[in-house]
């Protein structure tokens, strides 16, 4: 009877799988922490607190491996928001705002991309981020339905059915870009390469995610969606974009025409996107009025801005008498609270009026960057394709969704990850991991090594003196 060394036996699926997952353990913590839910000003987030230690794993995990962690191309992109976002923190009106205020935009916009550059080692890594971000939408968006349906949610023209998630009506936009974030992610799964039943799959969660998402009354996050999953059908191919169009809109009449989903509410809201320059409601009179604020503030620090966190207190000095003292939020769990206007409401006029043409330049020349940096990878993507489509349209999406949104809320903490996949595409790709990898071959015999057997196209071919030695 012969016996088997401990040894030689292999790890338990379960067990092998969490240790393939190991690099980027931290980013899904960050993902399953957004799912909890958020205290009406409770500042910083359990999420932001696992955001730390993601920064911390990919820096632990560069020291271990004694390599230089970037590229040149990089270290400036990522780099070069810090110069503008330090500039203006010196122009903060207290010592308090630039201390939150430099943490704030280097976290979303500096440290965890950074971080997840370094963590996610290959597609592999990427999907399983990517399908986290479906499975957050997913439970987000179950919220969000059964809160308009059960009249639960945040209140909305005299209604409790606004779908919020579990960001309360506080963070009004957190559910809407939550399952947004998930609605592209799936979309460039589905177009992707991978096997035909993970397609199917994700092509009908990303159609289910269409009805919380319907349900956010969300106009900025139905446009910057409509515009991505536009472009990232387009990219796949224009006979396979007129056939999910045609599906997603029969879909649409069946949902909205034969079910009532959203009914008369949802057609109003609708037709409010076409009103906003004859007869624009509150809400988008409130909005002009602040990105004008904005320009003005610029106009008089052109260089660097007012300052960071520092809009609200040059707000009321450079605003119309149209602006209104802010807005009403209740519902879903909280008693009414009328919220001040402390954004203008819009990531570039922030950036203008806080930050001044030197930040506007750094940190949105970084995301442009970045931008620029997925197409070309998408050109070769291979077997990527489904990771570079859901990269590029997460990216795409946040940037669209500026010109009505900003940073701010628990939510936030959601824009920095999207920032981290887009950055890893961008700059890294899925080569990045194989040469992790490869350089780590002195620490076990070549013939071992061979990750690129893995990734590539081609089958798996045996290296050193095994492959030498032919078959016996």
């Amino acid at each position: 009877m012969s016996t088997t060394s401990a040894a030689s036996v292999p790890l338990v699926p379960p067990l092998a799988a969490l240790r393939r997952a190991a690099s980027v353990l931290p980013v899904l913590a960050v993902i399953a922490l957004l799912g909890l839910p958020a205290e009406a000003g409770s500042g910083a987030t359990p999420a932001d607190a696992a955001c730390g230690l993601v920064v911390l794993w990919a820096a632990v995990r560069t020291v271990r491996r004694a390599r230089r962690p970037l590229t040149r191309t990089a270290a400036v992109v990522l780099g070069l928001p810090v110069v503008g976002i330090a500039v203006s923190a010196t122009g903060a009106v207290t010592a308090g705002d630039a201390v939150t205020g430099l943490g704030r935009y280097l976290q979303v916009f500096v440290l965890v991309p950074l971080a997840m550059v370094l963590l996610v080692r290959d597609r592999r890594d990427a999907r399983l981020v990517l399908w986290a971000l479906a499975g957050l939408a997913l439970w987000q968006g179950a919220v969000g339905v059964h809160q308009y349906l059960t009249g639960t949610g945040a209140s909305y023209q005299g209604a409790d059915i606004r779908a919020v998630g579990t960001f309360g009506p506080s963070d009004v936009m957190g559910m809407a870009a939550v399952v947004a974030s998930g609605v592209v992610a799936l979309t460039g799964l589905a177009l992707g390469t991978g096997p035909r039943r993970q397609r199917v799959v994700a092509a009908g969660c990303a159609l289910a995610l269409l009805v919380p998402l319907a349900l956010s009354f969300s106009r900025g996050a139905w446009i910057a969606t409509a515009v991505t999953c536009g472009a990232q059908l387009l990219l796949a191919g224009v006979r396979r974009a007129l056939t999910v169009f045609a599906a997603a809109t029969a879909a649409a009449v069946v949902l909205v025409g034969g079910f009532g989903v959203g009914g008369s509410v949802l057609q109003e809201r609708l037709d409010s996107i076409g009103r906003v320059a004859g007869a624009p409601d509150q809400s988008v009179v409130d909005r002009y009025t602040m990105w004008a604020a904005s320009v003005d503030m610029w106009r008089e620090h052109p260089l660097t801005g007012v300052g960071l966190k520092a809009f609200p207190a040059y707000r009321d000095s450079h605003a119309s008498l149209a602006l209104s003292s802010g807005s009403d939020t209740e519902g879903a769990g909280q008693a009414f609270r009328r919220q001040p206007l402390l954004s203008p409401h819009n990531m570039y006029m922030l950036l203008l009026s806080e930050q001044g043409l030197l930040g506007l330049l750094t940190v949105a020349g970084s995301w442009l960057a970045l931008l620029v940096g997925a197409l070309r990878r998408l050109r070769r993507a291979g077997p990527a394709r489904d990771c570079a489509l859901a990269a590029g349209g997460l990216l795409l999406w946040q940037l669209v969704d500026f010109l009505y949104a900003d940073i701010g809320g628990p939510s936030t903490t959601l824009t920095a990850v999207c920032f981290g996949v887009a950055a890893w595409w961008s700059l890294a790709g899925p080569a990045a991991g194989r040469t992790a990898l490869c350089r780590r071959s002195s620490a076990a015999p070549p013939w071992l090594v061979a990750p690129e057997a893995a990734e590539g196209p081609g089958p798996a071919r045996l290296r050193g003196p095994a492959a030498e030695s032919g078959p016996r």
